[in-house]
C-alpha cells in the first residue's frame, strides 16, 4: 500500500483486509525514519525509536486475528513528544541531558489510553528543550539531547514551537499521527509550519499526568495529524477523565465523546464565524493574503462572517507581563513536583537542573542560556499575591472579557485568525524571529483551538486557526473539517534546501 499521506482510516482498512500487518506497517515507518530523518534530508525529528515497537505490533496482529481490532487505532503507529512519560525502555527527558536515565514509574495517562486503544508507540520526537521554556533566545526545535530539528518543507526554516519534532515527523509521514503538548502555541505553531492539523484542547479535556510540565493553568497535550479526521480520532482516544489530573474533573461531559461523529463536510453552512483582526492580523502580509482568501472560502461554504469580531482585550493580553509571571511561578512549582514523583532521577529540583546546566555548559548552554530557569527559581511560590493576581487577570481578560465576550456579542460559533507567519530561518545563534501568532487568547483562557492547512507562500505553509469556548472541540472539528474538505490545501513536503529567489 501507499504509505505517504495515508490516513488512519486507510491504514486500518489495509490492516483489516490483510494487505499489511501492524508489524510490517511499523517496519515501513521505521525504514522511512532512517531514510528521511537520520539520513537523506536529515530532518532530525525522531529522538528515539521504541525498541519494543515491533514486538508490540506483532502482539496486536495476533490479537486482531483472534479477537478482532480494538478500534480505529489498533496497530496504528503513533509518535510521542519526548516530554510525555513512558514506562518502558525509552527516555523521558524533555530534551535535556539532565534527565537522562530518569524513570517515571508509570506511563503518562495519555500513553496509557493510547496503549489501551491498541496504538503502537513507535518512538519519541525531538522538541524545543524543556518545551521552549529555558531562554528567551532559544531556537525552536533545538534540544541538548537531540540537536536541531528542521522544517521538512524548507530545511533551513524553523519547525516552530516546542512540539517541533512531532510536527516535522508527521508532515514527513514518519508515523500516522503524533502527540504534542502546548502551553502557548507549541501545538498550533509547529502544526501550521508543517501544514498539519493541530488541536489544542480545553484544559481539563486531556490529562496532563506524566507529562513534564511548564504550567498547570495552560499546559495540555493534543493531536498533530495530516487530516482533521485523524486528529479527531486521536483526540477521541485520549480525552478521558483521569484521577491523576484534577483539571479533568471540570469536564462537563460525563462520557467520552467520539469526535469523529462531527466530521461533516457541510459543517460550515449557517455557522457564525468572527474574524479576530486586532493584534492577530497585520504582522505578515503573506499570511494575511492567504487568510483573506480563506475567509472568502468560508463565506462560499455557507458561513456567516462577522468581520471584524475583535477580542476586546487582545491588546491588554498582548502587552501584559502577566502571562510570564504565571509561567515562571507555576514552572518552578510544577516541575519540582514532577521531579519529586519520579521513581529515579539524577535531578530532583529546578535548582539541580540549573546546576547541571552550568556544569555541562558546553553541551547545554553553547547557543543560549537559562535565564527563564533563573527567574523561575527566584519566585516565591503559588501563594504569592503577585502570581494569584496575574493568574486571575489572565483568565478574566481571556475568558469573560475576551473570547466569551465577543462570541456572546455576535452569537458566534468560532473565531478565526492566522495561526502565525510563515516559518523564519533557523538561527541557533540569536534565537527565533517570530513576527506574531494568535495562540495567546486560547492559552490564557484554557480554551480550545484548531489550526488547519490553508495555503503556501514560497513553499512555506500557512495555517488558519479556529478558536472557541471551553469544551467546544466538537464544533471546531466540524468547522475545520468542512473547510479542509473544501480546500484540500495540504501537500506533502518536498524537502527543499532553501527558498530559491529569482
Amino acid at each position: 500500500m501507499q504509505l505517504e499521506e495515508a490516513t488512519i482510516a486507510e491504514l486500518q482498512a489495509a490492516l483489516s483486509a490483510g494487505e499489511i500487518t501492524a508489524r510490517q506497517l511499523a517496519e515501513r515507518y521505521i525504514e522511512r525514519i532512517h531514510q528521511l530523518d537520520h539520513q537523506g534530508p536529515h530532518l532530525n525529528s525522531v529522538l528515539e525509536i521504541n525498541p519494543d515497537a515491533l514486538d508490540i505490533a506483532e502482539a496486536l496482529d495476533q490479537e486482531r486475528h483472534t479477537q478482532g481490532p480494538r478500534g480505529p487505532l489498533h496497530g496504528i503507529p503513533v509518535l510521542l513528544k519526548e516530554n510525555i512519560a513512558t514506562d518502558d525502555r525509552m527516555e523521558t527527558t524533555a530534551g535535556s541531558l539532565a534527565l537522562l536515565g530518569s524513570r517515571p514509574g508509570q506511563d503518562a495517562s495519555v500513553v496509557r489510553q493510547l496503549r489501551k486503544a491498541g496504538a503502537v508507540i513507535l518512538g519519541k520526537t525531538n522538541l524545543s528543550e524543556w518545551a521552549n521554556f529555558r531562554s528567551d533566545a532559544s531556537s525552536s526545535g533545538w534540544s541538548g539531547r537531540g540537536g536541531q530539528t528542521r522544517n521538512p518543507y524548507v530545511l533551513d526554516r524553523t519547525p516552530c514551537g516546542s512540539s517541533s519534532g512531532s510536527g516535522t515527523s508527521i508532515a514527513a509521514n514518519l508515523a500516522a499521527v503524533a502527540l504534542g503538548t502546548e502551553t502557548d502555541g507549541s501545538i498550533l505553531c509547529p502544526s501550521a509550519a508543517s501544514s498539519l492539523v493541530g488541536i489544542k484542547p480545553t484544559i481539563g479535556l486531556v490529562s496532563r499526568a506524566g507529562i513534564v510540565p511548564i504550567a498547570h493553568s495552560q499546559d495540555t497535550a493534543g493531536p498533530m495529524a495530516r487530516t482533521v479526521a485523524d486528529a479527531a480520532t486521536l483526540l477521541t482516544a485520549i480525552s478521558i477523565p483521569d484521577s491523576r489530573d484534577s483539571a479533568t474533573r471540570t469536564n462537563p461531559h460525563p462520557q467520552p465523546i467520539d469526535y469523529t461523529k462531527f466530521l461533516n463536510s457541510e459543517g460550515l453552512r449557517g455557522a457564525r464565524i468572527g474574524v479576530a483582526r486586532e493584534v492577530y492580523f497585520g504582522y505578515s502580509a503573506k499570511a494575511d493574503a492567504i487568510i483573506e482568501n480563506a475567509i472568502q472560502r468560508l463565506r462560499d461554504l455557507g458561513a456567516v462572517i462577522v468581520d471584524p469580531a475583535n477580542i476586546p482585550t487582545a491588546k491588554q493580553m498582548n502587552e501584559s507581563e502577566n502571562e510570564m509571571i504565571v509561567l515562571l511561578h507555576e514552572f518552578k512549582a510544577d516541575l519540582n513536583q514532577y521531579l519529586s514523583e519520579l521513581q529515579s532521577s539524577p535531578v530532583r529540583t529546578l535548582a539541580d537542573i540549573i546546576a547541571f546546566n552550568k556544569a555541562h555548559a558546553a553541551e547545554e548552554l553553547t547557543y543560549f542560556g537559562q535565564e527563564l530557569f533563573l527567574r523561575a527559581q527566584e519566585t516565591a511560590g503559588l501563594d504569592d499575591p503577585t502570581y494569584l493576581q496575574a493568574l486571575a487577570e489572565n483568565q478574566r481578560l481571556a475568558r469573560q472579557e475576551g473570547i466569551d465576550a465577543i462570541m456572546d456579542e455576535h452569537k458566534l460559533d468560532a473565531l478565526v485568525m492566522p495561526t502565525g507567519a510563515p516559518a523564519w530561518c533557523i538561527d541557533v545563534i540569536d534565537g527565533d524571529h517570530p513576527l506574531g501568532s494568535s495562540s495567546q487568547p486560547a492559552a490564557l483562557a484554557g480554551y480550545p483551538a484548531i489550526t488547519v492547512p490553508t495555503g503556501f507562500t514560497f513553499e512555506l505553509p500557512v495555517g488558519l486557526t479556529f478558536m472557541g469556548r471551553a469544551y467546544s472541540e466538537a464544533t471546531l472539528i466540524r468547522l475545520a473539517y468542512a473547510f479542509e474538505q473544501a480546500t484540500r490545501a495540504r501537500h506533502a513536503p518536498r524537502y527543499l534546501d532553501t527558498i530559491t529567489l529569482s
